[in-house]
């Protein structure tokens, strides 16, 4: 039992790493797709508009086997497991974090930025002290949604052979003929997500700061 748990928390550690890796590189991507989402230049706008669709009307798995294989097949180039898994997540959460940025910013109303203007606020200055700290406080709901799907959607890893927690425990559960590494996985899961729920939990009270 305890090398088990020693082989699950080594599984967990590689799922925290894509967790960790995915947000550092999908946040600030996902605001960079919203701001060409947003774009007034319509080759620029069409163009970003059809990845999100990709992005999103086609399965993570999909994308993840893609992204591992296509370079092989077209390039003849390969690279490893690990990164490929932390590519394919990054451009697909980035798809979906722009959408929620994209919302959070266009609820903002227009005449708060005609105030700005008025009160002689440049665009930047406007942007990171008037409408972020409101965008950030609309969405946190919305990305505590992804956040939360992100960690059970890193199971999807073991699709092209990472051994994060899941493929871990399957491994165990083969070798054992016992589904008990399957309930400690699910159990390794919950408290990750739980973490993250409560997390987001004190940040949504913390910039309660309009009530």
């Amino acid at each position: 039992m305890g090398n088990l748990l020693l082989q699950m928390l080594a599984g967990t550690v590689t799922s925290l790493k894509i967790f960790a890796l995915t947000l550092l590189f999908s946040l600030p991507l996902g605001l960079l797709v919203a701001k060409g989402r947003m774009s007034k230049n319509p080759i620029i706008s069409n163009m970003v508009n059809i990845y999100i669709m990709i992005m999103r009307g086609t399965p993570l798995i999909l994308q993840l086997l893609f992204v591992y294989f296509a370079p092989y097949y077209i390039f003849g180039a390969s690279y490893d497991r690990f990164t490929a898994v932390i590519v394919g997540f990054v451009i697909n959460y980035a798809a979906y974090f722009a959408e929620i940025y994209r919302g959070g910013i266009q609820s903002i109303p227009i005449g708060q930025y005609e105030a700005s203007l008025v009160l002689g606020f440049s665009k930047t200055h406007t942007f990171t002290h008037v409408v972020a700290p409101q965008v950030v406080k609309r969405i946190i709901p919305a990305m505590g949604n992804e956040v939360i799907t992100l960690v059970k959607d890193t199971a999807l890893a073991q699709t092209i052979g990472v051994a994060e927690l899941f493929r871990v425990a399957q491994n165990a559960s083969a070798r054992q003929f016992s589904t008990m590494p399957i309930f400690i996985a699910g159990v390794f899961y919950f408290l990750m997500n739980a973490l993250v729920s409560r997390s987001f939990d004190l940040l949504e009270k913390k910039l309660n700061y309009y009530h």
